[in-house]
């Protein structure tokens, strides 16, 4: 007798190769089972015990009374009983839930062999693959199919372009390479600057180019471009415009600042001269100062000036008019920040002084910061912290909200001329003729560089570079990134040395196609990467940016 509670025991039955052939899975394990008086069922799932029960049940049970059938003698069932018993099984297989049908069918392809698992994987291979970027415009979803692939990079965009005509038609008109190109000029500074400078997205194109064909074009274009701008910083290739400020009191370039229209600079001769920076004529000199110009900053309203008489002037960017004079300091201010109604400024009388500027002409002192033993002679600083550095040797941190000290940077042998920091990241130049970079949070010395012969007076980093200046005249090109990696060597991070001053660098500038520098010469030098022609003469200007570069 036959029980269909598997998990009861079962008279001794052999059962080889039964009449049901359900189908090739269904067959196998009615080929293989073979049941025991003594053993049980282990199956797992509720939902493969019935199965099995309901193969048993199907069987044909007369077959049973004769004892076992052997392997070679195994009788084939006709074929409207083959088709009946696959039907019955479909109908119960139905019946089941998800889980237990899962079971069911793991349980079957666990059994079968290699060659039966190819053919089954041939046949769910495509059941599993969907073209949901033809299937969506079939929808009226264009947009979905559309917002998919822009998320693709050039490559890839390329690639799915090649996959069919309604995958090159979605990519066409949904004009997926110039979202692509406004989406690196979002994300990348160097492709704002250089689109900005070009106008690659507002340029005027041939009405017998499809739109997304001219800017499928366009983006190797960029790409090139980019390519050369990278190469020549590499290879040093510029080309040199020169400002001579040299006038009757004239002794050197302090400090200055620039944007696309304008250059503005400080001079040892009390005035700030404003340049055009097309045609490199002054435009308008201020005066009032009665000492150096040791150090500046401007905004789209006002131009922050601090001089050796002490004193920090605020001056109408337009007018050129005086606005505000700060008495503070018992010293010559050695430099200064200002950003989102925050000022600090530092000096000679070892104190660090923190503004609120509510407006031009309402600036009051929050809170004076000692601690430096020596000259202080330079601050930057962000949200979270303020730093300075000093005469002393050290650099110190100090919190931007509380104004409480923080923690000391030591490992320079002599006193810091010049900083500058963002994120976590100091960068640092000394006396000593080093470059440090340091983790802010923790303190630690990341990398010294070493290359310059004299002290090094201004110094200025990207996400690319580091750009540093000194007393020796040189202008020198760092690979930030490789002087983050602890195990480049020391021989590779300086990129390029550019010699053109004759006399001591005291500030510079850059950003990602030229760099700006001021020097003892009495000269302003526009090094330009981006402009460089074979003869070594400047090409036609683009059309200017809009925006300031300040020394953040």
């Amino acid at each position: 007798m036959c029980y269909c509670r598997l998990s009861e025991q079962i008279p001794c039955v052999s059962l080889l190769h039964t009449s049901i052939h359900i189908w090739t899975g269904f067959s196998i394990i009615c080929d293989t089972l073979t049941i025991y008086g003594s053993g049980q069922f282990n199956f797992v799932g509720d939902g493969t015990r019935r199965a099995v029960c309901a193969c048993i049940t199907l069987s044909s049970l007369s077959q049973l009374s004769n004892g076992p059938v052997m392997t070679g003698s195994r009788k084939r069932p006709s074929e409207g009983n083959n088709d009946k018993e696959k039907e019955h099984c479909i109908a119960l297989f139905d019946q089941w839930s998800e889980t237990d049908q899962v079971e069911f069918v793991e349980h079957l392809i666990s059994r079968m062999c290699h060659y039966q698992h190819g053919h089954i994987n041939s046949y769910l291979k495509p059941m599993l693959q969907r073209d949901f970027i033809t299937a969506l415009p079939a929808q009226g979803l264009d947009h979905i199919a559309e917002n998919i692939l822009s998320f693709l990079d050039a490559q890839s965009l390329c690639s799915a372009e090649l996959v069919c005509k309604e995958w090159q038609r979605v990519i066409s008109e949904g004009m997926l390479w110039k979202k692509l190109i406004e989406r690196m000029v979002r994300t990348d500074p160097l492709w704002k600057g250089l689109s900005e400078r070009e106008k690659y997205l507002f340029k005027n194109r041939t009405t017998e180019v499809p739109p997304n064909s001219y800017y499928h074009s366009l983006y190797p274009k960029i790409i090139q471009d980019i390519e050369t701008i990278e190469a020549n910083w590499r290879c040093g290739r510029h080309n040199l415009q020169r400002i001579q400020c040299r006038s009757e009191n004239s002794k050197g370039v302090y400090c200055l600042q620039y944007d696309d229209d304008k250059i503005i600079s400080g001079l040892r001769d009390n005035s700030i001269k404003i340049w055009d920076k097309q045609s490199l004529e002054c435009l308008k000199i201020l005066t009032g100062h009665t000492g150096s110009v040791l150090c500046l900053q401007y905004d789209e309203r006002v131009i922050v000036t601090g001089s050796s008489d002490s004193t920090v002037r605020v001056w109408d960017v337009t007018s050129g008019e005086v606005l505000n004079t700060l008495i503070h300091h018992n010293e010559a201010v050695l430099h200064l920040r200002f950003c989102n109604g925050l000022m600090v400024t530092c000096s000679k009388d070892r104190s660090i002084a923190v503004w609120d500027m509510a407006s031009p002409t309402d600036i009051s002192l929050r809170r004076v910061l000692v601690g430096h033993r020596a000259a202080v002679n330079v601050v930057d600083f962000d949200d979270k912290y303020i730093v300075s550095a000093s005469g002393d040797r050290t650099i110190k941190v100090w919190s931007t909200s509380t104004c409480e000290f923080v923690r000391t940077l030591n490992g320079h042998k002599r006193g810091i001329a010049c900083l500058q920091y963002r994120d976590r990241l100091v960068v640092s130049g000394s006396s000593d003729n080093t470059i440090r970079l340091w983790d802010i949070e923790c303190g630690a010395c990341l990398r010294v560089l070493e290359g310059h012969e004299e002290l090094v007076r201004c110094i200025r980093f990207d996400n690319k570079r580091i750009v540093s200046g000194a007393y020796d005249g040189k202008i020198k090109v760092w690979d930030l990134q490789a002087a983050l990696d602890p195990r480049a060597p020391a021989s590779t991070l300086c990129l390029r040395t550019l010699v053109e001053h004759s006399g001591r660098v005291f500030r510079l500038q850059f950003d990602e196609f030229q760099i700006i520098s001021s020097s003892h010469d009495d000269t302003i030098l526009i090094w330009d990467f981006l402009n460089v022609s074979t003869n070594g003469q400047s090409e036609g200007r683009s059309p200017s940016r809009t925006y300031t570069y300040i020394s953040r």
